[in-house]
Order: C-alpha cells, then structure tokens, then sequence
C-alpha cells in the first residue's frame, strides 16, 4: 500500500487549506469563545462547507453525496485541525452519517443521509457516560415497550449534543448493545449545554422514559456491537486526522519562533538543544503522517486490519500531539502561557481531542490484547 494521496485527494487537501486559512483562522475560534456564542461553530462557515461537498464526503451518492472516501474526509478533517475550526464535522459527518451508512435501513438512509449532506441535518453521537472511555460498558438502557423501546440513562461529553436536531444513541438491550436514532425534541430528553477547556460543544443528555419506535434502531449490520465498534474505530482514525494536522501547526509555528526570536544577540533557533529538540519533533511527525494515511486508507479499502490501525493511530497521535503542544509552549517561552498567543489554543485542543474516543492508554492496552499479551 503506497502511503500517499493521489491528485484528486491532494487538490482536496490544498484547496480546504486555503478556504480555512481565510475563513475560518484560529482567530475565529477566539470569537467564537469570547462571545459566548450560543451555537458554538460558525453557521454560514458550516453552510459554505456543505455547500463546497465536504458534509458530502463519505455519503454515497444515492443519497445526495460524493462517495469520495475516508481518505479524502481525512484530508479536510487534518487542516480543520491546523485552523482549530469548530464545526459539527466530527459529530454529524464523521461519526453519525458513518454509523447510518453502515448500519441503517433503506428508509433511515432517505431520512437523514440527504440532508446531511446537504448541510440542513446535525446528528450528534450520544456514547459517554463516565470521565473515561468504555463503549463496552452501557448503563444507558432501552427496555421493550409494546412497538419499540423506552431509553432510560445518561450521557456526557456529546459532541455538539446542545445543537443537535438528532442524536445516535447507545443503549443496553436484551440482545445487547444497540444504536438509537432519535429526535432530538422527543419528550423526556433534556439537554445541558457544556464548554470545554477547547472552546468547542459538548452537551450532558438526561433520558427519562423516551420512547422510540422500533424503526429507531440500527439494525442492518451483523450485530449493534459490531456497528458500534466500527463506527468508532472510523472516528478514531478521523480524530488521528485531525490531531494531525493540530500538530503540524503547532510544529511549524514553533520553528518559525525559533527562527525570528532573539536571546544573547542571536536567533535562538541557533541554539544546538533546541535544534536537537525540534528535530525529534519532526521525526516524530513524520511517522504520524504515515499512520494517518494507513489507517485512513484501511477504511476505504475495508481492511481486517482496521481495528489495530485505529488504534495505533489514536495511540500514536495523542502521545505526539501532546509531546508537540508542550514543546512548543516550552520553546515559546513566557508569551507562550498568555492567551494574546495562539500557541496556547493547541495545547488544549490536544488535551481534549486526545482523550475523545480513548485516549492513548486505552488504546495501547487495547493494542495489547489484541496481540493477546
């Protein structure tokens, strides 16, 4: 497997580059969080970015999207992560269109994927319940009712949860772990808005007596925990994207610091320590670019060896983005600790986006059974 994009992915990448870059900088972001803003992300940036395809991306195009691939969504989600823009991409598109495309039934599919793509539908991904991460410990249950289910439980840290129209909810059942799509206005669902120390939306969602229909459930795949478990390893690999480029961002802003700031009469990039540090870095970076491109290539070529990519991926990236953040408030010094500097927003947004999904021990203990050890 040749661990590149081919042209078409590589416009993509350029192209989403320069739209961030001049609409959505991380100055965008700072707005967003001084304003207190009540939806969180920037609704006309969001609108723009369906209506250029990327909503689109892993929606097929029997239901208004562009069947363009993971490796393609990865490419955007990573310079989404060099600008930190705040959007429902990772809640709508990465994680609830992929669990509806691969578990939902010919009416869901009609239901929601063209709207989706189409910009007009935000799903959030209601799976937490814990300060850690354990998809395999449901306590958020949904009992038989005569002609569908009642869902009773709680969840936390649902990404853009307080601005969803519907949610994708796990429940314990008497087969097992199943996925729920619910409106999101049903009766007995009440939602409390959270800000994270990233500045972005998370919502805690209370369920008391919700009834859903038996159409609500996720069933065309082998089984609810199966569906589950591919759909966040997917949204793993997304995560791993967009640290990515959160990393890069962070690297190159540093090593242009080192360049332009002067202690002792000379530029302290000059300094051999720093250079040593700094090319540790880059060596680093350089093997989270080829696991990002493996494992998001896994995806679409529906590889056995997903689940290992994932989390290699998600393991991988979350140490090195946060190596990447520390170094570089450390080499910037003082200013690097005010919030007139960007450089801080990255370390942040890496102490968040790492532990979403399992951070980097969950997934190196998971790497370990899967090797039996």
């Amino acid at each position: 497997m040749a661990l590149v994009i081919n042209e078409e992915q590589q416009m993509l990448k350029s192209s989403a580059k320069e739209f961030l870059k001049e609409r959505s900088p991380i100055a965008q972001l700072r707005r967003l969080r001084d304003m207190k803003d009540a939806i969180g992300y920037d609704k006309t940036l969001w609108t723009e970015m369906a209506n250029i395809g990327w909503v689109a991306l892993n929606i097929p195009v029997a239901y208004g999207g562009l069947d363009f691939g993971y490796t393609g969504l990865g490419q955007v989600l990573e310079e989404t992560g060099r600008t930190l823009t705040a959007s429902p991409l990772v809640s709508t598109v990465l994680l609830s269109a992929t669990a509806i495309n691969l578990g939902g039934n010919l009416l869901q599919k009609e239901a929601v994927l063209p709207y989706i793509a189409a910009g007009d539908l935000i799903i959030a991904f209601a799976l937490e319940e814990g300060r850690h991460h354990h998809p395999t410990r449901i306590s958020t249950t949904a009992s038989g009712k005569k002609g569908g289910y009642l869902l009773n439980g709680k969840k936390v840290a649902v990404m853009d949860g307080h601005v969803a129209d519907k949610l994708i909810v796990a429940a314990d059942t008497d087969d097992g772990v199943e996925l729920f799509l619910v409106d999101g206005k049903t009766e007995g669902i009440t939602t409390e808005r959270v800000i994270s120390m990233d500045s972005r939306n998370y919502a805690s969602i209370q369920f008391d007596n919700v009834f859903v229909s038996e159409r609500a459930k996720l069933a065309k795949y082998e089984s609810g925990a199966a569906l589950l478990e591919r759909t966040l390893d997917i949204g793993r690999i997304g995560l791993a994207a967009e640290m990515l480029g959160g990393i890069q961002e962070a690297f190159d802003r540093t090593v242009a610091y080192l360049k332009e700031r002067e202690q002792f009469g000379v530029k302290i990039g000059s300094f051999q320590a720093l250079q040593h540090r700094a090319a540790h870095l880059f060596c680093e970076i350089e093997l989270c670019k080829s696991i990002v491109i493996k494992a998001l290539k896994a995806i679409d070529n529906e590889s056995d060896d997903l689940p290992r990519l994932a989390s290699l991926a998600k393991a991988k990236l979350g140490q090195t983005y946060q190596l990447v953040s520390n170094e570089s408030i450390l080499m910037f010094g003082g200013i690097g600790m005010t919030d007139e500097e960007e450089i801080g927003f990255f370390i942040k947004r890496a102490r968040v986006v790492q532990r979403l999904l399992g951070d980097s021990n969950y997934h190196l203990d998971r790497l370990a059974r899967m090797k039996g050890i």
